[in-house]
């Protein structure tokens, strides 16, 4: 074969729209990879942070608001796969070309931010096997900070590895840790269902004082979920069939949330029955395999998915920042934001609350990813009859271009959808019941379809008025 002509092993910049005789990932290598990407101590740790809505609530609130998440990213990941682009070289369609900046920029540190935090869950695990090992303090300890930082040069020395060649080693890192992490979910819901009965679990009630409101919960499982739909388009451009851009993410991260999230509401709970203590604060996979007595081999496998996790989170970091700036290769990049994470995740060793820093990156998300995901669905399915241009993402003045470079319609429309976000999160019944960030989605699509239509209708009036007076 001739190398120069042989595409797959390129990384292609945010814009460029990936050939199909590039596209290597097959329908199991992407339920691999949505596997991994959820199949991690975050989405562990998150189960434990709704067990304060008792099983049956934080059970009832991942059955639902997953799904939901999961069938925004199909969609969204489709048009990656139809287009050929990164998800944030999408958002030019509707955005604008400099409009997508907005996006892209957000994207970009929500994924570092998701990197710190399942670095930082990983580097606890470190510590645990420092202690266990050398006799050095774990995290929480006197002097846990040292180790914790021994443990985050570690974990961020295993990223740089495992995104060294971009969505080629993404994929073998994924195929590997795929089978650790089911292993240690199968072990640990064992062990857990050993020593206390499901019953038992399912009559468990948190305090009072510690009770999460359901509303609340959906906004933080829809937020986890949904936290991964800026990155899926970096992935099923790659993809071979259109089944393996849609089917196949939607089994993979549905598989592995449901049962890892799973995994941690009964460890979370199981941990409070037999301490008489529930501390969201300690429901990350580390101290509970610790209190379990599984081992060091089990914290192994936790730093192993975050590995896996943490590949996706800088894959689409990395690629986010060049639909910026074309002045970073896609490797430069994502080595870059590896770094910058490493940084980041020092941060939590100075607060007061690791989970209190949790769900209001949370919040973050929603608030804002929410309506972008609204505009451009609306945008592509509706707006655009389901046809982009891929070589226009890219011309100034072009066809996306529309005023100097941003949409100001789909800007207007993002900020309203953000506005509604932070005023619908406080109201009673939404904090009660459906949470905020699915009724702003549809509230946002809809605005953005009434609005698009509009622009379109006025700019086809005037072409006729321009046509007629040229005429």
């Amino acid at each position: 074969m001739d190398r120069n002509n042989d595409h797959t092993s390129r990384e292609f910049g945010a814009v460029e729209s990936v050939p199909a005789n590039a596209r290597s990932l097959a329908f199991w290598d992407m339920v691999a990879t949505w596997i991994g990407a959820n199949a991690n101590n975050g989405t562990w740790y998150v189960g434990g942070v709704v067990a304060g809505t008792a099983f049956a609530g934080s059970v009832y609130v991942t059955l639902i608001a997953n799904p939901i998440a999961y069938i925004i990213m199909a969609l969204i990941g489709f048009i990656g796969f139809k287009v050929g682009t990164s998800t944030m070289a999408l958002t030019r369609a509707s955005f604008g070309i400099r409009g997508s900046y907005l996006p892209s920029f957000l994207n970009t540190t929500q994924f570092i931010g998701w990197t710190a935090v399942n670095t930082f869950i990983a580097a606890i695990s470190v510590s645990f096997i420092c202690k266990e090992w050398l006799g050095m303090p774990a995290f929480g300890e006197p002097g846990g900070n040292t180790t914790m930082l021994i443990g985050i040069a570690v974990m961020s020395i295993l990223h740089l590895l495992s995104i060294a060649t971009g969505h080629r080693s993404v994929k073998i890192v994924e195929r590997i840790g795929v089978f650790l992490v089911l292993i240690l979910g199968a072990w640990e819901t064992i062990v857990v269902l050993q020593n206390i009965s499901l019953e038992a679990i399912m009559s468990w009630q948190p305090p009072a004082d510690k009770r999460m409101p359901l509303g609340s919960a959906m906004d933080v499982m829809a937020a986890f979920s949904l936290g991964w739909v800026p990155a899926i388009a970096e992935f099923t451009r790659y993809g071979k069939t259109k089944a393996t851009a849609t089917i196949a993410p939607m089994i993979g991260a549905n598989l592995a949330l449901f049962w890892f999230a799973f995994v941690g509401i009964i460890g979370t709970i199981g941990m409070a029955i037999t301490t008489g203590v529930y501390d969201p604060n300690h429901s990350d996979p580390s101290t509970i395999v610790s209190k379990l007595g599984l081992g060091s081999v089990a914290l192994l496998v936790i730093i192993i998915t975050s590995t896996t996790a943490n590949a996706v989170n800088l894959m689409a970091a990395g690629i986010s920042l060049t639909n910026i700036t074309k002045k970073l290769s896609p490797i430069t990049s994502l080595w870059l934001v590896t770094v910058v994470a490493a940084g980041l995740t020092v941060v939590p060793l100075f607060l007061s609350s690791f989970l209190h820093s949790f769900i209001l990156f949370l919040d973050y998300i929603g608030m804002v990813f929410g309506p972008i995901f609204a505009i451009l669905i609306v945008d592509y399915y509706f707006i655009h009859n389901r046809n982009y241009d891929p070589a226009a993402l890219a011309e100034r003045c072009g066809k996306y271009w529309y005023s100097n470079g941003f949409n100001k319609v789909a800007l207007a429309v993002w900020v309203t959808g953000v506005i509604a976000f932070l005023l619908l999160q406080k109201q009673p019944f939404f904090v009660s019941s459906i949470g905020a960030t699915y009724p702003v989605i549809v509230l946002t699509g809809a605005l953005y379809y009434i609005a698009a239509k509009r622009q379109a209708a006025a700019h086809t009036s005037n072409t006729a008025k321009e046509d007629a007076n040229a005429y």
